[in-house]
């Protein structure tokens, strides 16, 4: 597999195709092949995710260029039926002249606003460049929202779980908001989930700050490397424990890491990657624990090695859904 430095392609190459692609997705009707051809050619090679991440970093760039400027530039002049590809391809550079006439290719100013937003699907994870150069592993059927402004970068999780590598900057906290609670850092590498009842926050690298959404500031739980904690509906932030960073970030890599999981937890983990949920049919069954590894793309093959390993067994019913039993 090539990494980053192996792209067949040069920069420059790269970077025409993601203006035409990002001119393309200007357009208000966008056919279904159009934007299969446009996700194989993103998932293709990281760098190509890397420079249409910075084009829509420049459309987002609003107070350092009009909105209307882009799109003016975007806009063909030309009827439908005498567009060429020679066209769009003047359209794109068009708009990456702008770009590097004010110098925006080697990021944004701590002054510039950006806005983005960023979901995966099921069983799909995405890496996410943003301009001051941190990053952000989303977890499947996972949803934030990316402000950035003069005083703070501020990124909202309202739906699954991200792992963020946080570039420092002590003039710009990075908070993170996820249920009732919130995380501030000026630069680590941590893992926020949001589950429907609690937020669960763990630290791989570096030091947090962990309170509850609308709590005083002096409420804070300050987490440091190896340590986790768990924000409550209420906003109540849990003492810090011990946490295995890499096995609650085994996700990353296509792995199921479960290490004395209660079956309650293995199903609520299992369920992220299936259409139907996964369910437990009671308390004796669900506190029944579990030690093994799967992977993320085939939960298939942990539901039929279950009842080899616990005694249980799994129930499909008429919905599609499944369920944990007593056998």
């Amino acid at each position: 597999m090539m990494d980053s430095h192996d792209c067949a392609c040069g920069p420059a190459t790269v970077r025409d195709e993601a203006a035409l692609w990002f001119v393309r997705l200007q357009e208000p009707a966008l056919s279904a092949e159009e934007r299969q051809g446009f996700d194989a050619w993103l998932a293709e090679h990281p760098q190509h995710q890397d420079e249409f991440q910075l084009l829509q970093t420049l459309w987002s760039a609003s107070d350092l260029l009009p909105r209307e400027r882009l799109q003016a530039l975007c806009k063909d002049p030309a009827p439908p039926a005498r567009r060429r590809p020679v066209l769009r391809y003047a359209l794109a550079a068009s708009v990456l002249a702008v770009a590097l006439g004010l110098g925006l290719f080697s990021g944004l100013t701590p002054s510039a606003s950006y806005r983005a937003e960023f979901a995966t699907a099921l069983g799909e994870r995405r890496h996410v460049a943003l301009p001051d150069g941190s990053q952000i592993d989303l977890n499947s059927r996972s949803r934030l929202q990316v402000r950035y402004e003069k005083g703070q970068r501020h990124i909202e999780l309202s739906e699954g779980e991200a792992m963020f590598s946080v570039e420092h900057d002590s003039s710009r906290p990075f908070v993170v908001a996820a249920g009732q609670g919130r995380v501030t850092v000026t630069g680590t590498r941590f893992d926020v989930r949001r589950e429907a009842d609690q937020t669960r926050v763990a630290v791989e690298q570096g030091t947090v700050k962990v309170q509850g959404r609308d709590a005083a500031e002096g409420d804070v739980v300050s987490l440091s490397a190896g340590l986790g904690t768990r924000i409550d509906s209420h906003g109540t932030v849990a003492a810090p424990y011990a946490v295995d960073p890499e096995a609650l970030t085994a996700w990353r890599n296509g792995k199921l890491v479960f290490n004395n999981a209660s079956l309650a937890e293995v199903a609520a983990e299992v369920s992220r990657y299936r259409q139907q949920p996964l369910r437990v049919d009671n308390p004796a069954v669900a506190n029944l624990r579990l030690t093994s590894v799967f992977r993320c793309d085939d939960t298939d093959a942990l539901l039929k090695a279950l009842p080899s390993i616990l005694p249980v067994a799994v129930r499909t019913h008429a919905d599609g859904s499944q369920e944990i039993i007593a056998r």
